[in-house]
């Protein structure tokens, strides 16, 4: 058993590194998600704004297009400038927006003006010889080749700036020959810095992000393998040291870690009542046997050294020889009932009884037994049907250890009276005698192993002071109490009282029984019906 539990500090310590993976990847899912997230905004609101961007240039094309589709011949300084407006020829040639000889109104009913007031459009306009006719800015855009109608181009300066270029073609409305070419150079101030502000904090909060997932990463990771490690510390301490009462303390978690530790600490109480029952068992056998074995040792050394040639003397030592046997075999009958009663959530943890037919059977054989005895059975508000949780032979097994303790210290009164009923969700079983009674000082202790009232009268009647340590520890086992109240010179009264089951209850410890017998015959367990817990 400890050779496995050696092996939970091992395990502890693969979980503890499973789970540290597993919140890194996590951690790690977080920390690209949100990069592909941030990547994903930017190249949204980079492309959003290169699509204004376009539908600005082309707009400023299309407009510079209308006015130029009249020219029937090649694009020339003369002709185009006859279908522009003076107000564009004057913005074109870095002139005011506004004239004295214009009124407001006719400057603003200038599409071509409209169109290339913004401060970031630089045209340039092209006849076929690849001459400029038109053009506004210090800087003019170059003509480059294109097969298509329009092109647009979007290159980077020197800078990392992104300057977009339209490149479009003239044709004459009437013959549909080609006239010239138009050139709008778009920087995008506003484009390029919105740019550049997106991606200054996409690269902050990622950085943030990150930051952030690592730490929560390790907070998690602390949190989780801390009290793993404390676990570890406790496993290996019982481990070398079965008797060590080091627990995990407190976690104050209230999660499955928490509920993990409780469940380990209860493990190790439960191991160690295993170690300190197999302690008591162990000393308590020594202790009782001793005697019995040292009268027959005491019988057959006299036999051995002059009492075989006397018959007398022969038949009395076999004879009390076999009553010592008889005694220690008893004992150790007793010793075994009384381990096995400390174990029943092992060995009977779904047992269902109905109490009323094992008092009626109990009481019934009893009296057969002891026909010089009047064992009476009185039942009120005690449903036939009703059940408790508890082996059928061990609650025999109560009975009749109460009622033969009550005859055992009878006196005159011949007389044991059991009574039962129920009170809401308990039923409770009395066994009254009318015997010698109990101290005061005496009930603290009856129920200790070995001890006895009268020691010499107990011995005997052939008591060895389990009966009631064995009654005590099956009541318990199954969550009932037990207790005695007694007068001297009047007799005593035990008192059990068990919880009465649901039929919800009945139903679970019904399956949970079906489902030990199938796992016990390698049968898969059957599914459980809609609406019952397996817990």
């Amino acid at each position: 058993m400890f050779k496995n539990r050696s092996n939970s500090g091992k395990e502890g310590t693969r979980r503890v590194s499973l789970i540290v993976r597993w919140v890194s990847i996590v951690a790690m899912t977080i920390a690209v998600s949100f990069l592909v997230f941030s990547a994903v905004v930017y190249n949204t609101v980079r492309q959003e704004s290169l699509n204004q961007q376009q539908d600005t240039a082309d707009e400023i094309v299309q407009v510079l297009r209308k006015r130029l589709v009249g020219i029937d011949s090649e694009l020339e300084i003369a002709n185009v400038v006859q279908q522009l407006s003076p107000n564009t020829r004057r913005i074109l040639k870095g002139g005011p927006t506004f004239s004295d000889n214009n009124d407001t109104t006719s400057t603003f009913n200038d599409s071509v003006l409209s169109t290339v007031t913004n401060p970031d459009v630089t045209v340039a306009i092209y006849n076929l010889r690849n001459e400029i006719v038109f053009h506004n800015g210090e800087s003019t855009p170059k003509l480059v080749k294109f097969s298509d109608e329009q092109k647009s181009v979007v290159k980077e300066n020197s800078k990392g700036q992104s300057i977009l270029y339209v490149y479009r073609k003239v044709r004459s409305r009437k013959t549909g020959k080609l006239t010239g070419y138009i050139v709008v150079k778009n920087a995008m101030t506003a484009h390029n810095r919105l740019i550049r502000r997106t991606l200054s904090i996409m690269l902050w909060l990622s950085i943030l992000a990150v930051v952030l997932a690592i730490i929560v990463s390790y907070l998690v990771v602390r949190s989780v393998v801390k009290p793993i490690k404390t676990m570890s510390k406790v496993a290996r301490e019982v481990n070398d040291d079965p008797n060590s009462t080091a627990r995990i303390p407190e976690l104050n978690r209230n999660d499955e870690l928490e509920e993990l530790a409780l469940s380990f600490n209860m493990m190790l109480d439960r191991m160690q009542k295993y170690i300190e029952q197999q302690k008591q068992f162990v000393s308590d056998v020594s202790h009782e046997l001793r005697t019995p074995v040292a009268v027959i040792e005491g019988h057959l050394s006299m036999l051995k050294r002059w009492g075989k040639d006397d018959p007398q003397i022969l038949e009395e030592s076999i004879d009390a020889s076999i009553s010592e046997a008889e005694r220690m075999k008893h004992l150790i009958q007793e010793m075994l009932d009384l381990t096995r009663a400390e174990q029943i959530s092992v060995h009977y943890p779904n047992a269902i009884a109905e109490p009323m037919e094992v008092l009626t059977r109990v009481v019934g054989d009893m009296g057969m037994v002891h026909p010089d005895f009047k064992i009476g059975l009185e039942v009120e508000d005690l449903d036939p049907d009703t059940k408790i949780q508890i082996y059928q032979g061990h609650l025999e097994q109560i009975l009749i250890i109460l009622i033969d303790n009550g005859i055992k210290y009878s006196t005159d009164r011949k007389e044991i009276l059991v009574s039962a009923g129920q009170s809401g969700q308990e039923m409770q079983i009395v066994v009254q005698d009318y015997g010698e009674g109990i101290s005061d000082e005496d009930k603290k202790k009856i129920f200790n192993r070995f001890y006895r009232v009268d020691k010499a009268r107990t011995r005997e009647k052939g008591g060895n002071g389990l009966g009631l340590s064995i009654a005590q520890k099956l009541v318990e086992s199954y969550h009932g109490t037990i207790d005695v109240e007694s007068v001297l010179g009047q007799g005593s009264q035990f008192r059990i009282t068990f919880p009465v089951l649901t039929d919800e209850d009945v139903k679970r410890l019904e399956k949970r029984q079906e489902e030990k017998e199938a796992e016990g015959n390698g049968e898969k367990p059957a599914a459980l019906p809609e609406g019952i817990s397996k817990d």
